[in-house]
């Protein structure tokens, strides 16, 4: 769907439903953009910036809605079939990878080189040196090879891993940072070996609980990291896989449900490293730099730049 010349003429109104509307609407106030209006009324809108798990709840209060624009990259929750699908939804890409990329990282610096425990040992008074492990020719495995995985591959490449990726048709980029590629019937073997694993898999019917223990029998004490989503790993397993030595250390940030309930047995484990959802946050002036750039196409009847396929579910 495109907007005609004759429509681009009129006025666009646009209507917030974020945790920070006054930031969005500061910003939107700020910028040139011609013929656009924000309002107070679901009914007038055609035109949504919003977070998906908001908008789900109310999307079929829009009755003039013809295209959202999602301030996350996920949006699991605007795609259920149940859901109306009769506008165009885009989502944010392209400014997550530095943000995930500090996470992997940082956290794996943090561990090969025992931070926690020196730390630790400086409350306590004690020096106690500890041979550590630099990243340098260790083995990462990045599954999703998209925007994220990509600059991902390309950071952890600068600190000497080798980076090997998993997506669904083993076919690379123009523009692809990974040393080697492999379709997604080939992870099994591609694991072997494996340092490091950092899942970055979108939400659809072919990734849930892909990650499980029978998966992970493939490795040997290696750090994973989930920073996708949370229905991609096999909750009730993984602390199996930690006990069996599958996984040194899991690194969370994402979950089937969130915030994780308080009796959720992660919290507690020496093994697992819970945070809440934050390697990387969409930050609103990031947001609508991404719509100032699609409004503009809106209006001048281009096809609009990352837009989801309800089908594929990204």
């Amino acid at each position: 769907m495109i907007c005609t010349k004759e429509k681009s003429k009129q006025m666009n109104k646009v209507y917030l439903l974020t945790h920070n509307n006054d930031q969005y609407v500061q910003l939107l106030q700020n910028l040139p953009l011609p013929g656009l209006e924000i309002v107070d009324d679901k009914k007038e809108a055609n035109i949504v910036i919003g977070a998906p798990p908001l908008a789900a709840k109310c999307l079929n209060e829009f009755t003039s809605l013809e295209w959202l624009q999602s301030t996350y990259a996920g949006i699991e929750t605007l795609v259920q079939p149940e859901l109306r699908q009769d506008y165009l939804l885009t989502n944010i890409k392209g400014i997550f990878g530095q943000f995930i990329s500090e996470y992997v990282i940082g956290y794996c610096i943090q561990h090969y080189r025992h931070f926690p425990q020196y730390q630790d040992q400086q409350n306590k008074r004690d020096w106690q040196p500890h041979s550590y492990t630099s990243l340098l020719d260790k083995k990462m495995v990045i599954l999703g090879t998209g925007s994220i995985g990509n600059y991902l591959a390309k950071a952890a490449t600068a600190m000497g891993f080798t980076v090997s990726g998993v997506n669904r048709t083993g076919i690379p980029a123009k523009d692809s940072a990974f040393d080697s590629l492999y379709h997604i019937n080939e992870i099994h073997s591609v694991l072997k070996g494996a340092d490091v694993i950092v899942n970055t898999l979108p939400e659809t019917s072919n990734t849930l609980g892909l990650l499980d223990k029978e998966l992970f029998s493939n490795c040997q004490k290696v750090l994973f990291f989930n920073v996708g989503r949370g229905s991609t790993v096999n909750e009730d397993e993984l602390i199996e896989c930690i006990e069996a030595q599958y996984i040194e250390h899991a690194f969370l940030d994402v979950f089937t449900h969130e915030p994780l309930s308080q009796e959720h047995p992660y919290w507690s484990h020496d093994s697992i490293t819970v945070t809440p959802h934050i390697a990387a946050t969409s930050f609103p002036r990031d947001v609508i730099e991404t719509f100032k750039v699609n409004y503009d196409r809106w209006c001048h009847g281009f096809s609009l730049e990352n837009i989801v396929n309800f089908d594929k579910g990204y």
